[in-house]
């Protein structure tokens, strides 16, 4: 579902739910470039404090960009800006909940400000507001 800014209220929320897999991580790198080894080397990864690899912090964060663009405004809406804050490390088989909730709606300018966060399990991973433009209803 879209929203036009028409419909947007403070408080309304929606969510994307996405486990990470192998193949996520290997395409992610691929993508964006990003080989860092903390990512895509096992040996090098457990010789850090994570011990082990961990999940591109930006995987997690897209899964924002997933509720903005088809959710909540959803189609049409587009990113101003994104604060983000990374809170612990996510983990391949990590089921990451993407929750994004209307905390003002500034009707004039067709924005809205969002509270954006990630979630696995009952562990916030990322904090973060955005803005974003959304289209208003066509006359």
């Amino acid at each position: 579902m879209s929203y036009f800014i028409e419909d947007l209220q403070p408080g309304q929320i929606a969510e994307y739910r996405k486990t990470l897999t192998e193949a996520d991580i290997v395409l992610f790198a691929g993508v964006s470039g990003d080989n860092n080894p903390m990512h895509i080397d096992e040996e090098f990864a457990s010789t850090t404090k994570f011990g082990g690899r961990i999940a591109h912090g930006m995987l997690s964060a897209s899964l924002i960009s997933t509720v903005v663009g088809t959710k909540l405004p959803g189609a049409g809406a587009i990113y101003m800006s994104q604060n983000l804050k990374f809170l612990k490390p996510v983990r391949i088989g990590h089921t990451v909940t993407a929750r994004v909730t209307v905390s003002e709606v500034l009707s004039d300018k067709q924005r809205v400000r969002l509270l954006t966060e990630c979630w696995v399990k009952d562990e916030k991973v990322i904090d973060g507001d955005a803005l974003v433009w959304v289209p208003r209803r066509p006359t």
